[in-house]
């Protein structure tokens, strides 16, 4: 059950944004629960805006797989909390949020009572093992700030984190059997992740140290961490599960019994107390990219002293002082609930990477100094580019500079030279189609948050897409087109190759440099040669130029598309909407496809799995769940009939987004679900990240104002809107009627007032 706290009456006078001082209490309206269930893959623990801690319960254990065999648990635990378990399993600081793949849970954190378990146990019989049950009836999830009883142990477990620093307080019962055990082995994904070496040092009887490296979807990755404790302990020991070829060197010691350091692929250790009634123990959990001194560092720094509260205080004030880039009235308490939390969602990522002092491990595994800038990590740049950083550039442009300084990193510290794909933790993990680091670079340039070497960067960017090895992208520069027997799922590498060559284009253009402009344009009509007019959609291509014989535009298996099928992907020209839909037949013809998208019903043979979690996020063959569906309920603008993208962004907004652990219709995929939602509640969304130009829609808010870096302020109103009137009248900007279908960035951050007339009925003219 979620519970919110009020306390933070007094953050309007202490907090300011932009120079406001009127902040209001924004936190309340946050329920990190939302995503938590089915395949929303969010975590519900604490965390500080984009923070590289993120201290949150786990709910599974490993093996996910039994013999050998996988048993599908992988994809539920993204984010290694579902919101239907019974069990918790530990406190672990690295999470994901909203992805579709996993990796992290580094460093579990759990305090038992009792004889001693080192092994976690089973969800079924939690008494096995360390986890412990628990109900959401005494579960809190708030912005910041997650509290659970663990009922084995009537242990109440409080977190919160500071960006670099997770806190622990656990409140224990009277015992002289108190544990907290320190799990080095678990991991989310460990199916394929393994913990390939560990390390832990106890330097003293309140100070632990060590690190530990994986092999998982990062391929090497080395975290670093320094934990404390507000207590002495009275005793510890150290389990190690793995023999070492020179083991016997080490056997004249008792290495399982205070002694202080341990070093091998799987390790397990305890540290034990005596604890009166209420006594709470409290933990400070730095972590680092660099080094256990780092680690060390970043404490002193972020979390110098032991008051749980402050710290909490000072987290949620900050996350308080982020919400309020936008004071919004949306209606309901369930959609300022909706609202809200899509920003908190929105905020979490990409992740800072770097200690206190700048230095963080580079792509190369060298260490590197951060210069002027702040370093992120976990780029999802298949997702995010299409709303989440177009939504930075307006929200968080500050920021957003920073991750494109962080991708120019990655590129200088590549061997490939090229820009990242989809990276964290040093790594780069190939993951999904296209160079979507690209269209992020542009649409900060087009829009003029560039202060970065814009000349440097669109060189990175051709550099990137000439990179012929990669992906068919050789094939495609010689052919125009990516072939399925080269490449798998050819047709969406091809259609997204020519919306990034797009960008290329305009970046190039901004800058004057035809020569590179007229290349990159004439790349990016690519997508007309994966089109078949004789069945009205994109399909795959041979190299010897023929169509691929076999062909279902609704089946998605080897069809030559990927988290789509033809008659989604047949959609996506973001760049060139109107020559495309001249290319189907025309606006009346094109207005018809789309009403069948949404419209038809899918059979249960083109599910990929048989559990009813397949058909989240579908309304139709419209697949809201997967991201190169979003812009298209937008291109009703294009063709005569406007209003019929209306009612559906409203129906959109209703049947995924509610305020509920399974309120998400999809994986939230790092924040481009919430961006999206974000975007569309405010009455605009950016089709083709790269224009400056957001299409209109119909808002679900009410009121909402934009508190811009520039001091200005950006205002929608809608009148007359309720849950009825979804349709729009007219549009003003500045009291003067709008007499297009979109408003610029220009528009937005010079400042000014939005508003929309709403209606019950079309207007058809």
């Amino acid at each position: 059950m979620r519970k919110v706290s009020f306390f933070l009456f007094f953050i309007s006078q202490a907090c300011t944004l932009y120079g406001q001082d009127n902040t209001k209490n924004l936190i309340q309206y946050v329920d990190p629960m939302i995503g938590t269930a089915r395949m929303g893959h969010t975590y519900p623990g604490a965390t500080a805006p984009f923070g590289m801690v993120q201290l949150s319960p786990d709910t599974d254990t490993i093996p996910y797989a039994v013999n050998g065999k996988y048993t599908g648990d992988v994809y539920k635990y993204c984010a290694g909390y579902q919101h239907e378990d019974k069990t918790i399993v530990g406190f672990s600081h690295t999470h994901f949020s909203g992805t579709g793949h996993s990796d992290l849970g580094d460093f579990l954190v759990m305090p038992t009572v009792g004889e001693l378990q080192l092994n976690p146990g089973t969800a079924k019989n939690s008494e096995t093992g360390y986890r412990s049950v628990f109900s959401h009836e005494n579960e809190t999830a708030e912005a910041g700030y997650y509290k659970v009883k663990l009922d084995d142990y009537n242990i109440t477990a409080e977190l919160t984190a500071t960006t670099r620093v997770g806190m622990h307080r656990y409140t224990f019962p009277e015992s002289d059997k108190a544990h907290i055990i320190l799990d080095l082995m678990y991991g989310i994904y460990n199916y394929d992740e393994k913990t390939t070496w560990a390390f832990l040092r106890v330097e003293n009887d309140t100070l632990v140290t060590g690190y530990r490296s994986t092999n998982g979807w990062a391929r090497t990755r080395t975290i670093y961490f320094a934990m404390a404790f507000s207590k002495p302990f009275k005793s510890y020991g150290l389990k190690t599960y793995e023999k070492h070829p020179y083991r016997g060197f080490w056997g004249r010691f008792d290495q399982e019994n205070n002694f202080p350091e341990a070093a091998n692929e799987k390790i397990r250790a305890h540290f034990d107390f005596d604890t009166s009634e209420g006594e709470q123990i409290k933990i400070r959990f730095a972590l680092s990219p660099v080094s256990t001194e780092g680690a060390i560092k970043n404490m002193q720094a972020e979390v110098p002293g032991w008051d749980f509260d402050q710290v909490k205080s000072q987290t949620q004030a900050t996350w308080n002082k982020e919400l309020n880039r936008i004071t919004a009235d949306a209606g309901s308490d369930g959609e300022m609930t909706n609202f809200y939390t899509a920003m908190y969602h929105a905020f979490l990522g990409p992740t800072v990477y770097m200690d206190v002092d700048g230095q963080y491990k580079g792509l190369d595994q060298n260490i590197h100094q951060a210069d002027g800038f702040i370093n992120y990590t976990s780029f999802s740049l298949w997702d995010t580019y299409r709303a989440l950083h177009p939504l930075f550039n307006i929200l968080q442009p500050a920021r957003n500079q920073d991750m494109i300084r962080s991708m120019m990193a990655h590129y200088d510290q590549s061997v490939h030279k090229m820009l990242p794909i989809w990276s964290h933790h040093a790594n780069e993990n190939w993951c999904m189609i296209g160079y979507h680091s690209v269209p992020v670079i542009a649409d900060a340039v087009i829009k003029g948050n560039a202060d970065f070497d814009v000349e440097r960067a669109l060189e990175a960017c051709i550099q990137t897409a000439n990179t012929r090895y990669f992906d068919g992208i050789g094939a495609y520069i010689d052919k125009g087109y990516v072939p399925e027997d080269i490449s798998s799922a050819s047709v969406s590498k091809t259609l997204e190759y020519a919306y990034d060559d797009w960008c290329i284009a305009q970046m190039a253009g901004r800058l004057g440099k035809e020569d590179i402009y007229n290349e990159f344009i004439k790349r990016s009509a690519s997508y007309k040669n994966v089109y078949d007019a004789r069945s009205g959609f994109m399909r795959p291509k041979l190299s010897n130029g023929e169509w691929k014989k076999e062909f279902d535009p609704l089946d998605t298996h080897g069809q030559g598309f990927i988290e789509g099928n033809s008659w989604n992907y047949s959609l996506y020209v973001p760049h060139d909407p109107a020559t495309m839909i001249d290319m189907m037949g025309g606006k009346q013809k094109f207005t018809q496809h789309l009403d069948s998208l949404f419209s038809m019903e899918l059979p249960d043979k083109y599910f990929e799995h048989t559990e009813d979690i397949s058909r989240d996020g579908i309304i139709g063959n419209y697949v809201h769940g997967n991201e190169p569906s979003h812009h298209v309920v937008y291109l009703y603008n294009w063709t005569d009939a406007p209003w019929k993208a209306q009612d559906k962004i409203r129906m959109i907004l209703k049947t995924m987004y509610k305020p509920a652990a399974n309120g998400l219709g999809g994986n939230d995929d790092f924040g481009q679900m919430s961006a999206w939602y974000l975007f569309s509640a405010l009455g605009f969304y950016p089709v083709a990240p790269g224009s400056n130009e957001y299409m209109l829609g119909s808002p679900v808010v009410k009121s909402a104002t934009i508190h811009l870096k520039n001091g200005k302020t950006f205002t929608v109103e809608a009148k007359d809107q309720s849950d009825k009137n979804v349709f729009v009248k007219r549009v003003t900007l500045n009291g003067k009627l709008l007499d297009r279908r979109y408003v610029t960035h220009e528009d937005i951050v010079n400042g000014g007032t939005l508003t929309f007339y709403m209606s019950s009925r079309p207007d058809k003219r």
